[in-house]
């Protein structure tokens, strides 16, 4: 199994960055397909971005798409979430997650850190 720890989030004012990591166990790091998700108080969990084992291929939701960047340290066993010109509504929190297939689907991946609070104020 992979451990998975996210670390990284904070209070930031819209318009500010912020980068997120998550840091797994193992050597096995680079089996797995990693995505980033995101829960606020009611609502469901969101895609956010997903990444392949190699970190050569990568998809976002339209919501991030050109604000955020999904990378990926094999060597180091870290995933990454750049966020940018970060808005009030991307306030959640962020999980990261494992799977062994590649998909933006929250109940196909296997694995979960316990995520990290992002608040963005206006």
């Amino acid at each position: 199994q992979v451990q998975l720890v996210e670390s990284g989030g904070g209070l930031v004012q819209a318009g500010g960055s912020l980068r997120l990591s998550c840091v797994a166990s193992g050597r096995t790091f680079s089996n797995y397909n990693m995505g980033w998700f995101r829960q606020a108080p009611g609502k469901e969990r969101e895609f956010v971005g997903r990444i392949s084992r190699s970190g050569l291929n990568t998809r976002y939701a339209d919501s991030v798409k050109g604000r955020f960047t999904i990378s990926r340290d094999n060597a180091k066993n870290v995933l990454y979430l750049q966020m940018n010109s970060l808005k009030p509504e991307d306030t959640s929190v962020y999980y990261c997650a494992a799977t062994g297939i590649l998909t933006t689907q929250a109940p196909l991946y296997d694995y979960w850190g316990q995520g990290t609070q992002v608040t963005v104020s206006s």
